[in-house]
């Protein structure tokens, strides 16, 4: 059972006992404020913050953190947040009460919500842990606590958790080098998600326990005696299987049975000083055959989160596979804390500025992500940047940079300078000419050709892999964008006002442009190009805005209409079905590609020049096309014009069966616009028709009666 006793106990082990006195004082605190409140499980909501916070003590983290694992609750339970935060900062100070802060942003993020909410979550908990990592130290410990917990929880619930933490949260472990806790994640993850695959796999690893640990033991006496005979000493051989997760993915990833998964245990050998990592690889090379590309050298070049070791397989004993990794004492324990090592307890002593730059890569991601927009977007960037496997390559200068696998020279470039990005024709790689699409791997030596005449293209976007190569790339189309958009809209405006004797150097003169803008709600004049070239506006909004009363004068009576219902149609067949988030008097357009109608999910598309095309959100089309010129769209309400849909009936080709369909529709008081039937050489009649209906519910019920009628097979919207 963990009490504040048994945690206060651990933390004695690496620090001094007045430095506990604020823990003491914190538990006090959340005794009286969690007094009454339980969790799912019927437990105290004081004992889920004390597990947490005996998780944080495990990793040796400073009394702070420990303080904020007891209250990293009390502001999400708090009744008043602000009063609550300001005892908070007055009873412990602000480092306690920013981790709980930033713990207590970040409680919602949800992966199966919808993209934009679930991007912004997301957003704060990277922003949130950017600026002191201990918050995210919360988060996991939280986390891992949650998930020894989800029995409590319905199924959907636990699906949704398990998700988000194989997604987020051992990623993100990972990336932080804490590898316990990035094992056990995975697998309460994985034992959650596929339970049958999870205990099938956990039944077989049981019994092949006793054969494992006969390896295990033959193994590493072995390793003892030959590391003994090189002269090695002091050093320590330990094997331990692999977790379940690692196991399930190398079967799903090579598609072979349990029984052949020969490396189930992963052995590591710590031994004093480098010099003896790289001698006992000597040894272990010379006992048994290396696996051709198995081997890593991370001494020398490290990963991001500061871990060091040299990973090596062999075809070991009994010509099984074998994974061995070597290192020092001091890699060992990075490797097992991870970042966590460096904000442990250091007797009192500010974080160092050495240990300030193991951040840089979690500052630099946010930095770059802060740029992407579009939610989609920032998550498959968050994705490329946590769950791709890295790969490490050098400078011409040999600095080591870090990308995900399966980066370009592109994403290269780009971690140089954007401008060198931007200008990059191709590059060499260890010596040899390579295409720009050409994916590194892992040592190779890299230098970038540019020239001033090269410029981003959009088929760029599907070659690199890094979130500031996109974040660039797309920088530099929108721009471009903008400036095609100005330029349009400057001639499109220019040319219509030309045909009534007006200029706009004239239009800035007398004045009435400014108020113009004030009034349409435009920073600039071109700003006002831009929604013209984009078909946001229609030149004919500006021709109506325009005073002084003179120039409306000057206009033929066409474009007065034009300029009032600049749609042409019925007001509220045309100008009022669809409203646009964040403009008005925009030209749009339902798409004959899918005809969406009232209770539609839609979508608009910018055009250039033509307004925006309304698609249903599920229109295949869309997919395919520039999701930066994507904008949002509703239907207005109380619509009461028609609206074409085109529907399919399968039927046996019988006689009468048109006039039947036709008085089946028109009976619907839906009108036929076009029909077209083909008849197969089984005697099934095709037919496709365009209707004028009143809405989705009208062409539903219609759908419905169709369906009924004799010797339809199926009736469906097209």
């Amino acid at each position: 059972m963990v009490t504040i006793e048994s945690i206060s106990e651990r933390a004695r082990g690496y620090m001094p006992e007045e430095d506990l006195a604020l823990l003491t004082k914190a538990h006090a605190f959340a005794d009286e404020f969690y007094s009454g409140k339980h969790r799912l499980s019927g437990r105290p909501y004081l004992y889920h913050a004390l597990m947490v916070t005996d998780i944080l003590a495990t990793m040796r983290l400073d009394v702070p953190t420990l303080c904020a694992g007891l209250l990293h609750g009390v502001l999400k339970k708090a009744e008043n947040l602000k009063e609550t935060e300001k005892t908070l900062r007055e009873t412990f100070g602000d480092d306690v009460t920013n981790i709980v802060k930033g713990a207590t942003k970040i409680t919602d993020v949800q992966f199966n919500s919808h993209l934009a909410y679930q991007a912004e979550n997301i957003r704060k908990l990277l922003l949130a842990m950017s600026s002191d990592i201990r918050v995210l130290l919360v988060k996991l410990a939280d986390r891992l606590h949650d998930m020894h917990s989800l029995q409590h929880v319905g199924r959907e619930k636990q699906l949704e958790f398990a998700q988000e933490t194989m997604e987020l949260y051992a990623p993100l472990a990972s990336r932080l080098g804490i590898d316990w806790l990035k094992r056990e994640l995975e697998d309460l993850a994985f034992a959650n998600l596929h339970p049958e695959e999870y205990e099938d796999l956990a039944a077989k690893v049981h019994t092949s326990l006793a054969d494992r640990e006969t390896y295990v033991d033959e193994v590493k006496a072995l390793l003892n005696q030959k590391l003994s005979e090189h002269g090695l000493k002091q050093f320590r051989v330990l094997g331990r299987p692999k977790h379940l997760y690692s196991i399930y993915k190398k079967l799903v990833a090579q598609n072979i049975p349990f029984e052949r998964v020969y490396d189930k245990v992963a052995f590591r050998i710590i031994v004093p000083s480098v010099k003896e990592c790289y001698e006992a690889l000597g040894i272990i090379h010379s006992l048994w055959p290396p696996v051709d590309g198995r081997f890593k050298d991370f001494i020398s070049t490290p990963k991001g989160n500061m871990y060091q070791s040299l990973h090596t397989s062999v075809v070991g004993l009994r010509g099984e596979f074998m994974e061995v990794q070597i290192r020092t004492e001091e890699m060992d324990q990075i490797a097992k804390e991870g970042i966590a090592a460096h904000w442990a307890y250091k007797e009192g002593k500010a974080i160092t500025t050495k240990d300030a730059k193991l951040f840089k890569w979690l500052k630099q991601l946010v930095y770059t992500l802060q740029e992407l927009e579009d939610p989609k977007e920032f998550l498959d960037a968050i994705k490329g940047e946590l769950y791709e496997e890295e790969i490490f390559v050098l400078t011409p200068t040999g600095e080591v940079k870090e990308f995900p696998k399966g980066s370009t020279p592109i994403d290269f470039a780009y971690s140089i300078h954007t401008e060198v990005g931007n200008h990059c024709t191709g590059a060499k790689i260890n010596g040899i000419i390579a295409q720009l699409k050409t994916q590194l791997k892992n040592g190779d030596l890299v230098e970038i050709h540019t020239s001033p005449k090269q410029k981003p293209n959009r088929s760029w976007l599907g070659l690199v892999k890094t979130a500031r190569a996109k974040s660039r790339i797309r920088q530099w189309l929108n721009q471009e964008e903008r400036e095609r958009t100005l330029h349009v809209g400057r001639e499109i405006c220019e040319r219509e006002l030309k045909r009534h004797n007006i200029s706009l150097k004239k239009l800035i003169k007398t004045g009435h442009l400014k108020e113009l803008l004030k009034n349409i709600a435009c920073n600039s004049l071109d700003d006002l190009m831009r929604r013209i070239g984009s078909g946001k506006m229609m030149v004919q909004a500006l021709i109506k805005e325009l005073q002084p009363e003179e120039i409306r004068e000057t206009l033929p009576e066409d474009i007065v209409q034009e300029a009032a219902h600049p749609r042409g149609g019925r007001k509220q067949d045309r100008d009022n079905i669809i409203l646009v988030s964040g403009a008005d008097n925009v030209l749009t357009k339902i798409s004959h590609c899918c005809m969406p109608v009232p209770g539609d999910e839609i979508v608009g598309f910018i055009t250039s020049g033509r307004g925006i095309s309304v698609h249903k959100a599920s229109c295949p089309n869309l997919s395919a096309s520039d999701q930066q010129r994507l904008i949002a769209v509703n239907w207005a309400e109380n619509i009461k014009a028609t609206h074409r849909a085109q529907i399919q009936v399968i039927a046996r080709d019988q006689k009468g069966l048109l006039a039947t369909l036709s008085n089946a529709i028109s009976h619907d008081d839906a009108n036929i616009l076009t029909l077209e039937a083909t008849t197969s050489s089984g005697g099934i009649a095709k037919i496709s028709i365009i209707l004028e209906i009143n809405s989705r519910d009208h062409l539903f019920r219609l759908l419905q009666h169709v369906q009924q009628l004799d010797g339809v097979l199926e009736a469906r919207r097209t």
